[in-house]
């Protein structure tokens, strides 16, 4: 009852004000401004910063810079096995499996549509009955998305929405929260099969960028964009590389088609992963999925 209590407070918040009001407040380079917010930022949050390329939090030039940090080259090591689909994000697994029919899991008793979610129905029969994962990104966590394998950009859809909190109690309790909200889908074609990559923004994360657009989420009320890319405009993709970053925490949701890939056993809800292999119960364990 109490995470329903705040799960409807929050979705009464004005959310595209509130983002865009931190979207300022965390770009500001006053060095008082700057260096209070990341001070208080530090003391709300556990941040492990032993893997930063930069690790004194206020030489950064703002709050975001500090946010969307960088990591040492051999932090965050890639499974190098050609069949293996690595972990683009560090955060949490919040639910991973199979759909059906093209329903994907949120929450127990919570399902929203694959169609939905792509911004494209056509699109989104291609993945029906596909394999998905959905990673929670916490205020802690490094912030930079990286290719869960090689890949070639095929196309890129914004499309406008809502800015709801994606925290656990807002997930558990909100219908359809992740294909409400604002997000950035990528479409690759792979080695395997067509790779469908959905970064979904959120409550304080009215910015989301990629590597080959720059920022893409604009002010609230833009119509869906969908970008082809192909022929000259063709970009290419290497397993492991940076292909965008949220500013501020959010989700993603990574889809491969029927028959394609299968999610390790071991793999459970709750389970943390890093970029590039997947951590413990089986630290051994690199990779989260293997391609059939």
């Amino acid at each position: 009852m109490i995470e329903k209590l705040k799960a409807s407070l929050i979705a009464m918040l004005p959310q595209h004000l509130i983002s865009r009001l931190i979207y300022r407040i965390s770009r500001c380079r006053v060095p008082f401004v700057k260096n209070n917010l990341i001070r208080l930022y530090l003391g709300l949050f556990d941040i492990d910063l032993k893997d930063a390329r930069e690790s004194n939090p206020y030489a950064y030039a703002s709050w975001n810079a500090f946010f969307t940090r960088a990591l040492n080259e051999d932090a965050r090591p890639i499974d190098p096995d050609e069949d293996s689909i690595v972990s683009p994000v560090d955060g949490t697994i919040s639910q991973l499996g199979y759909l059906e029919q093209g329903s994907i899991l949120q929450a127990k008793g919570h399902y929203y549509s694959v169609e939905t979610l792509v911004g494209n129905a056509e699109l989104g029969e291609r993945f029906h009955n596909g394999a998905f994962i959905t990673v929670y990104l916490s205020p802690q966590d490094y912030h930079r998305i990286h290719m869960p394998c090689n890949g070639k950009l095929e196309r890129m859809l914004h499309v406008p929405g809502r800015l709801f909190s994606v925290a656990p109690h807002t997930v558990n309790n909100i219908e359809g929260i992740f294909a409400r909200n604002e997000r950035v889908n990528s479409l690759f074609g792979t080695q395997q099969g067509p790779m469908f990559l959905s970064l979904v923004g959120a409550i304080n994360v009215g910015a989301i960028e990629t590597c080959w657009a720059g920022l893409v989420t604009p002010p609230a009320g833009k119509v869906l964009t969908d970008i082809a890319y192909g022929g000259e405009d063709a970009i290419s993709m290497n397993k492991g590389q940076e292909m965008g970053r949220f500013n501020l925490g959010s989700t993603i949701i990574l889809i491969f088609p029927q028959d394609t890939a299968q999610w390790i056993e071991q793999l459970k809800p709750g389970d943390r992963v890093l970029m590039g292999h997947f951590l413990p119960p089986n630290p051994i364990l690199e990779s989260f999925i293997r391609i059939h």
